[in-house]
């Protein structure tokens, strides 16, 4: 009886100390991780600043998308949501398909202009400057 319970207690005291040992030679254990892991950060293009429904901040001095340089990028550990933020700004955009759906900064979300319409908004500036400048050059 006693080698039995002998028999039990010894692997059990081996395989309970195999997680202390990885923990001690890497240094992290499950229990420091963090909530959010960090995905990585990324620059800003022209949409970020077209979202609607964005609230104005009451402190005119307070920093608004348009202002944001870099994205961050987090995921939430715990329920699975990514996070996309601006540095400055800190406004962010969930992204959770299973979440509920209609959240105010969900994605996908709402622009006041897309793609699209930058894109010809920018090539109707360029044709229109360009006769300005045909018209300035010296002729010889």
């Amino acid at each position: 009886m006693r080698s039995a319970a002998i028999g039990l207690l010894m692997p059990g005291l081996f395989l309970a100390g195999c997680n202390m040992q990885d923990a001690d030679m890497t240094g992290t254990s499950a229990k420091g991780q963090g909530r959010y892991a960090g995905i990585g950060t990324f620059g800003v293009d022209s949409l970020w600043e077209q979202m609607a429904g964005v609230a104005e901040p009451k402190d005119p001095a307070a920093a608004r998308p348009a202002d944001d340089t870099q994205i961050i990028v987090v995921i939430d550990s715990h329920s699975g949501e990514v996070r996309q933020c601006g540095n400055n700004s800190g406004y962010c955009v969930t992204m959770k398909p299973w979440g509920s759906p209609g959240a105010p900064n969900a994605a996908p979300v709402l622009l006041k202009k897309h793609a699209s319409d930058l894109a010809a908004e920018a090539e109707r500036n360029a044709e229109a400057a360009e006769p300005a400048a045909k018209d300035s050059a010296p002729s010889r």
